[in-house]
């Protein structure tokens, strides 16, 4: 649930030049662009990308950016490519997808060279910016580091204000940095003159880490210090109840809700369809949905997608299916997520050709499949034994439309071990490179796995010539053993009786071999 509102500052400037606006790229235009980024090398690349016939536009570059956005090496080295274009300046738009690449990358050096071209370009940075660096700061599990972002905005020419302190709150209590930002809630509310949005922040992180008491604390501050309690505060109550389990007290409160003749919007039922459906409650769940719809509350595709998740994981597929197409029917539009929990529950029902089937469908929809719809076929396909089916999923996604995400390696490079083919842990080497050519920081699990296993390939062969080469030394020592023993006795009596005869002819009769000087030795 969204509780922050984040206003767009107004622009520093005008940038350098444009090109005449054309209209929105196709998907298959920026697939083309994307795919053209990651197989061309630097020459080919600022050759293709300085044609006088290629029309740039901000929106196309973001939309570029944003394919690239799981791999970051490429995207910086296309924006950076891009920034030399005769005819052509990147946009404040731009400069902050691409400051939030490289902070995901923790180049933070990269991080505020950029900050420092917007300023020169009199483009920004803004408020936004900030709020990006900021929580690429938390991601990097350096929060005192995002609190210094926000206190120097003004230093790098960007004032200070409400909205930008309400989204560094927002982003440390997203992180689970709730106690910190609470305590610097308090510090400054009287420098920004907080507002409900601001308690809703904070209320909101408490609830993130089911603190419900703790957020009822600073709900009760707030009405001490005269600000009224909005919807979105009971919503995130309401919500805040459910995801720490306690689902009576939520009822109760929606009650409380009623009884104060609190506006309930589709956001309250929306929570109580997915917190009631989540511990088991089918049946109430389907008869709060009936009620909304009696009241004349119009369902959202958010409250639909909260239905079809609950009936995936606690009913049935079917069901949710029925669901999806009643939805459709009606002329609600799914969005990516409706197919995410739907493509999920029919991979967890084993239904994997029927999901894929969803897959093309949703492409015929004009929705594009993203990320994490690739990672669950992956996964399930993996955890079913069909890893080349995996494979052929995985091959797909890299030409362009939607590239693998660090979750996606792990996954395929934990099933190549699970199946301890030789060829698999050579595979998974490969991928292990490939993902941190593209900026992905391997886990050390998967890292020390991925060299035992390399390590496997090489020593097990080793081993086994080794243990065929020592065998055919024993087989080989066992037959001259046994061909010397048979020598040694045969030849011996021939030369004892040979011998024989020479000393009987060379001794002179009467005479011991024993008398002769010769033999004295």
């Amino acid at each position: 649930m969204s509780i922050l509102l984040r206003k767009n500052p107004p622009p520093f400037s005008t940038p350098r030049r444009h090109l005449a606006t054309a209209p929105s790229p196709l998907p298959t235009e920026v697939a083309s662009f994307t795919n053209l980024v990651l197989k061309s090398d630097r020459e080919t690349l600022t050759r293709t990308l300085n044609d006088p016939n290629l029309h740039w536009t901000p929106h196309l570059v973001d939309r570029i950016l944003k394919k690239l956005w799981n791999h970051g090496p490429k995207a910086l080295q296309f924006f950076k490519t891009l920034d030399y274009h005769p005819n052509y300046a990147h946009a404040a738009s731009s400069f902050d997808n691409v400051i939030d690449i490289a902070g995901r990358l923790r180049d933070f050096q990269t991080v505020w060279t950029l900050v420092a071209r917007m300023r020169s370009r009199r483009i920004g940075p803004s408020p936004k910016t900030f709020a990006i660096i900021a929580e690429r700061y938390v991601s990097a599990g350096k929060s005192d580091r995002a609190i210094k972002v926000f206190l120097s905005m003004r230093e790098h020419g960007c004032s200070q204000d409400l909205n930008s302190f309400n989204s560094v709150l927002d982003v440390l209590c997203k992180s689970g940095r709730v106690e910190m930002a609470h305590n610097f809630f308090r510090a400054y509310r009287r420098n920004f003159r907080v507002d409900t949005v601001s308690y809703n922040v904070i209320a909101n992180g408490w609830c993130l880490i089911k603190k419900t008491p703790k957020a009822l604390e600073v709900l009760e501050d707030m009405v001490k210090r005269g600000f009224s309690p909005s919807l979105i505060t009971y919503n995130i109550m309401l919500k805040g109840y459910f995801r720490a389990g306690q689902v009576k007290e939520a009822w109760e409160f929606f009650g409380e809700m009623k009884r104060r003749k609190v506006e309930i919007d589709v956001v309250t039922y929306t929570t109580l369809v997915h917190g009631f459906g989540v511990v088991g409650e089918i049946k109430k769940a389907r008869r709060i949905f009936d009620e909304m719809v009696g009241e004349g509350v119009v369902p959202t595709v958010a409250t639909y997608n909260a239905l079809i998740q609950v009936l995936c994981k606690k009913d049935s597929v079917e069901n949710a299916v029925v669901v999806f197409e009643e939805m459709v029917g009606k002329g609600c539009v799914p969005n990516v997520t409706t197919y995410t929990v739907l493509v999920r529950g029919l991979c967890h029902a084993g239904q994997m050709e029927r999901s894929m089937e969803f897959v093309e469908r949703m492409k015929g929809d004009g929705c594009e499949p993203n990320v994490q719809i690739y990672n669950i076929v992956i996964r399930y396909f993996c955890d079913d034994g069909e890893i080349e089916k995996a494979l052929s999923v995985f091959e797909k996604m890299g030409n362009g439309s939607c590239l693998p995400n660090l979750d996606t390696y792990n996954v395929l490079i934990t099933a190549m071990f699970v199946r301890k083919r030789s060829d698999d842990l050579l595979l998974a080497g490969k991928l292990l490179i490939e993902m941190v050519d593209r900026g992905f920081i391997p886990q050390r699990l998967i890292f020390n796995r991925i060299l035992d296993g390399l390590l496997l390939t090489v020593l097990e062969p080793m081993e086994k010539r080794e243990k065929e080469t020592k065998e055919k030394r024993e087989v080989r020592s066992k037959s001259v053993i046994k061909e010397s023993k048979g020598a040694s006795e045969v030849p011996e009596k021939k030369q004892n009786s040979r011998s024989f005869k020479l000393s009987k002819q060379t001794i002179p009769p009467n005479t011991s071999p024993l008398s002769d000087p010769k033999n004295n030795y």
